[in-house]
């Protein structure tokens, strides 16, 4: 168990091509799999690998998040030491500085007990066992650790994320993009394991100079000045960058082999309890390799989708491919097809709204369809 590391979440993630789901919340609160949030994973893999220390840095467009996340207890954060902590930067709409986010809150590190950290994103759906990467860090010896995944279809996935260059050490000699050249590509999943005290010299570089934005990008721009390592991952992973990529992840998850994978391979993904009862399911209703969450009421026709909490779909409606969140109604004779509904929408009777797998619709929050 790693009781001698500390986490740092910075939810600073690029969202502009999944404008549709991120006006009203940041990226890490958007729904997925029915009844979790993307940040849900990274949170359980760092409670199952022991830390019980984890600063979430956020702007301010966070209302979602903060009621998501509340005092941590679905994660066992509630404690009088270490705990979950929050840390929102108000007035900040779009990329922030998770740099300028630590120069306001270095008390939170310097009272930290542990002596190391592990700094990630939430956009990368993964479960992963970090006591692993852990120990690999520590017996590397090497200044920084970043975890990343051998990928064979950067032509198509992965569009300009971090692509790390690496020798036949797993040192890392350089960092590039993947501009979609070729398919084999060793992604950085922007996980980065340091001291402590590395990170308050980075931190201090930073304020200092002013030259960078973020501690990754201090970390790529300095690779050659230190010791960088990189520890493989060799399990299921997506990147929660686009509506395509939130659509293709959603829909990976009814795979049972990704489905075993994601949510009990290295512990069980933890997400917020709401105590509703079972879905209802009426006679003349029909349902198909589908997940749906707790509270729903299904008279009609649905397969290859993920319902939310409390969806009504009544008798006549047909939903295909879709993902349907939290709170919306479906009226008789609707039909849905490679869809993607935000929460309290209500699609009227016998409406018909098409999309295509490559380009699902996307109908926003509290959105009326008559």
């Amino acid at each position: 168990m790693l009781n001698d590391y500390m986490s740092i979440l910075t939810l600073n993630e690029e969202d502009g091509s999944i404008k549709g789901l991120t006006k009203k919340r940041p990226l890490a609160a958007i729904p997925i799999a029915g009844r979790y949030r993307i940040i849900d994973f990274v949170l359980s893999n760092l409670v199952n690998s022991g830390i019980r220390n984890v600063g979430i840095l956020t702007d301010g467009n966070s209302r979602s998040l903060v009621d998501h996340l509340g005092s941590g207890k679905p994660w066992d954060l509630d404690r009088k030491i270490n705990g979950l902590f929050v840390f929102s930067f108000s007035g900040v709409n779009s990329f922030f500085s998770d740099i300028e986010m630590l120069k306001n809150n270095m008390e939170y590190i310097y009272r930290s007990r542990q002596s190391k950290v592990i700094i990630s994103s939430s956009f990368m759906i993964c479960n992963i066992d970090y006591e692993q990467a852990a120990r690999f860090h520590e017996e590397s010896g090497s200044d920084i650790t970043i975890i990343y995944k051998k990928i064979n279809d950067g032509k198509t996935h992965f569009l300009n994320r971090n692509v790390l260059n690496l020798n036949e050490n797993s040192e890392v000699l350089g960092i590039g993009k993947n501009i979609g050249t070729e398919n084999n590509q060793n992604i950085s999943m922007e996980m980065f394991i340091m001291d402590k005290s590395l990170l308050i010299n980075i931190l201090n570089s930073c304020i200092k100079t002013g030259f960078w934005s973020t501690i990754s990008e201090w970390i790529y721009r300095n690779c050659n000045n230190l010791n960088i390592n990189g520890y493989e991952f060799k399990g299921y992973l997506k990147c929660i960058d686009s509506i395509q990529s939130y659509y293709e992840a959603n829909m990976d998850m009814l795979n049972l082999d990704i489905n075993k994978e994601l949510f009990f391979s290295n512990g069980l993904i933890y997400t917020k309890v709401m105590d509703e009862a079972p879905t209802k399911y009426f006679n003349g209703s029909y349902v198909c390799n589908s997940l749906i969450a707790n509270g729903s009421l299904i008279q009609g026709f649905v397969t290859n989708s993920i319902i939310s909490r409390r969806v009504v779909i009544h008798k006549g409606a047909k939903v295909r491919n879709c993902i349907i969140m939290q709170n919306c109604e479906i009226k008789e004779n609707a039909k849905l097809t490679n869809v993607i509904i935000d929460k309290n929408v209500l699609i009227d009777e016998g409406k018909e709204l098409k999309g295509d797998r490559e380009y699902p619709v996307v109908i926003e929050k509290r959105s009326l369809y008559q």
